[in-house]
């Protein structure tokens, strides 16, 4: 098994989402605004910080093209990447040489890499204290083994929709937890489609053999 973010991909994020509410609009507005967001999210760039179950951090910096494609490139003591290319994610362990892969929308990720999915059919709005916070819990019901994503959101003038994605906790099948945090997040700056290409070490692997 790859040693870290399987979990990432495979869920309520430690920011504000889980304080009481004070709601100030009804949740199916906010889901509105939320698909607003995402559909109007071309391509976002940010650092990210990532905290699974056991308290481990790692850091790195994260590149998204909607729709489906994205990259978490890892610090160098990780030797991890996570690439999404539209239709599958792959996750690569350099160190040990493995690959795995699944498709997108077999990943809770789905609901932030397919921007036409229906957030009223899959989402919950977690109530929130701070009214200038949103956040959605995504699960679909009848696919349990897909985990949940709880995604969180600031109010943000001047980014996609009004608003600026904050992080998101996945949980998958098996209670594994795994929190991001964004900052420095940039909205619809250039990404070549180049940015999601990955080596794969396994092609190295067979030629040593």
């Amino acid at each position: 098994m790859l040693k870290y973010g399987f979990a990432l991909i495979a869920a309520p994020l430690a920011l504000t989402a889980s304080l009481p509410a004070t709601a100030q609009q009804s949740p199916t507005d906010n889901l509105g605004k939320i698909s607003t967001h995402l559909r109007s999210m071309s391509t976002m760039t940010a650092n990210f910080s990532q905290t699974d179950r056991g308290g481990q951090l790692l850091t790195g910096t994260l590149i998204i093209k909607q729709p489906g494609k994205i990259r978490f490139q890892y610090q160098k003591e990780a030797n991890l990447l996570i690439v999404g290319d539209g239709k599958a994610l792959t996750l690569i362990d350099y160190d040990v040489n493995q690959v795995q892969r699944w498709p997108i929308s077999n990943s809770p990720l789905a609901a932030l890499l397919n921007p036409e999915r229906d957030l009223s059919k899959y989402g919950k709005i977690v109530p929130t204290r701070n009214p200038q916070v949103l956040s959605v819990e995504v699960r679909d019901p009848k696919r349990p083994e897909y985990g949940i994503i709880t995604m969180v959101f600031s109010k943000k003038t001047g980014a996609p929709g009004g608003l600026r994605l904050d992080g998101w906790v996945s949980l998958d099948s098996k209670n594994n937890r795994t929190s991001i945090r964004l900052s420095n997040q940039k909205f619809g700056v250039p990404v070549s489609n180049r940015s999601f290409n990955w080596d794969d070490p396994r092609r190295k692997s067979r030629a040593k053999r």
